[in-house]
């Protein structure tokens, strides 16, 4: 510990204060870009809105808006979260906004005209176990289980536009399962797969 404060002593020009704060302020900056680029795709957009078809259980919510005024809609987001809950364990978790907002940013981007078609939305542990069980292709510790992730689909705007969108918003994760016929998005760090 006292070889790190000398260390902080020495540096030439800069104040303990100085060097601390440059430390906190980098720490915000490593967890804001997501958040920030979030709003920077959606600047100028007065409502947020969304629409899902969850392929499983057949429910639906058309035009959902879950922020407005600079304010995410509590109702709004309790109704996204059960259509997107574990269709198996029938349990609800909240979603991130900044999933539901990274989803926003990709209708705007294509133009939507039909609701998303959910595959997964937030799984629980025992889904997310038994689904790794079955498949190499699932992660042990999947953001989905932490209500950060979704797959999905867009009726009539092809899986590898969903996907450039994705990517070209640079705001979380890209997941390309062509064969499954889905795209996974996530509020994690930037990364595609």
């Amino acid at each position: 510990m006292s070889q790190d404060k000398n260390f902080i002593e020495t540096l030439p020009g800069l104040t303990r204060r100085q060097i601390l704060t440059a430390g906190v302020l980098g720490s915000l900056v490593c967890l804001a870009p997501v958040q920030a680029l979030a709003q920077l795709s959606l600047t100028g957009v007065q409502e947020r809105s969304l629409s899902l078809l969850n392929t499983h259980t057949g429910e639906r919510l058309k035009e959902v808006v879950y922020w407005e005024k600079g304010n995410y809609i509590h109702d709004a987001l309790e109704n996204l979260n059960h259509v997107l809950r574990d269709h198996r364990t029938n349990q609800v978790h909240p979603i991130d906004p900044m999933t539901l907002d990274l989803m926003a940013a990709i209708s705007r981007k294509v133009d939507a005209k039909q609701p998303f078609e959910i595959i997964s939305g937030y799984r629980s542990p025992q889904t997310n176990r038994s689904l790794r069980n079955n498949s190499n292709g699932v992660a042990k510790n999947s953001y989905h289980m932490q209500g950060k992730a979704v797959d999905l689909r867009l009726p009539g705007v092809p899986l590898k536009t969903v996907r450039k969108a994705a990517l070209d918003l640079s705001m979380g994760g890209v997941g390309y399962y062509a064969k499954s016929g889905f795209v996974h998005i996530d509020s994690g760090r930037v990364r595609s797969w």
